[in-house]
């Protein structure tokens, strides 16, 4: 059965972390992925979490029904300077052992790397896999990535050869659905290249930036390097969720038990209730019709 996920982000400001699994259980979803929030951690910073609250949250989310998938922190671990990246694999360490206490087997994440500084960016990923995969090995934890707009690499194909070097199962790959066209728009070639690597499916929309010759949005000053992309609700956007569920079902994704998808629509927050329950409907009948 593949489990269906909320990313609770649009609730940071307004939910504890400790309400996240009655909140989505609410929402009608069995299943939760945490993701950064002042309780449990905020972007490139270290986990707040100390046994009594791992031991709470665990104990909310058995009462609740209510499966925690997987983590999502994100930290620099391919920064090119090596004290902030150092500090990225530190609290990455931290991170691998709550995921451990919490039973949960998954993190994802990003590259965190600059473009601009791309060959040294791959360097420092390697050193922080050199030390981390001890760490993801012992604790039996996947680490999944996704190559963020403004990564030193965002072609999909490219990152997926990038994961392949680690050359660790342990190691796999994140395909986040509103970032299509910044990973080239190939869903149909690239998935089937990561195949069983494939560790996490993320849904939600985006518009293509490349469209209207690249006028699509206009920035100032022109040339600018800024990366623009969105998290709307299913169907809003430009994203083939046709085609990108025909690809998961072929790929065989829907048919295993270990399939995630998460849904994280972060740009209508004062429609969250809303979008939520939407989002986990639209996504069971995607997967209904791509496996007819």
């Amino acid at each position: 059965m593949v489990r269906i996920a909320l990313d609770p982000t649009p609730y940071n400001d307004s939910v504890h972390l400790l309400d996240f699994p009655e909140l989505v259980a609410r929402l009608g979803y069995e299943h939760v992925q945490l993701t950064p929030n002042p309780d449990f951690g905020r972007h490139f910073h270290y986990p707040k979490l100390d046994d009594a609250m791992i031991a709470e949250l665990k104990k909310r989310a058995k009462d609740a029904g209510v499966t925690i998938t997987s983590i999502l922190p994100v930290q620099r671990i391919s920064w090119p300077d090596e004290l902030q990246r150092e500090a990225a694999v530190r609290n990455m360490r931290r991170y691998i052992e709550v995921a451990a206490e919490l039973g949960v087997p998954m993190i994802n994440t990003e590259f965190s790397g600059r473009p601009e500084r791309e060959e040294e960016s791959e360097a420092g990923f390697y050193r922080s896999m050199d030390e981390l995969l001890p760490v993801l090995e012992r604790e039996g934890i996947t680490l999944n990535i996704d190559p963020h707009p403004d990564d030193f690499v965002e072609d999909g194909l490219e990152a997926w050869r990038i994961i392949r070097g680690v050359n660790s199962r342990q190691v796999g790959f994140v395909y986040v659905a509103s970032h299509t066209f910044h990973y080239g728009d190939r869903a149909t070639t690239l998935l089937p290249e990561i195949g069983d690597r494939l560790g996490a499916v993320y849904t939600a929309d985006s518009f293509d930036h490349n469209r209207s010759h690249g006028l699509r949005y206009i920035s100032n000053p022109p040339g600018n390097t800024v990366r623009i992309h969105q998290h709307s609700a299913i169907g809003d956007g430009d994203v083939d969720w046709q085609e990108l569920f025909g690809v998961l079902a072929k790929t065989g994704y829907l048919d295993r038990d270990d399939a995630l998808i998460v849904s994280n629509v972060f740009g209508e927050d004062e429609r969250a209730d809303e979008v939520s329950k939407y989002q986990v409907q639209k996504i069971r009948e995607l997967i209904d019709k791509a496996r007819a």
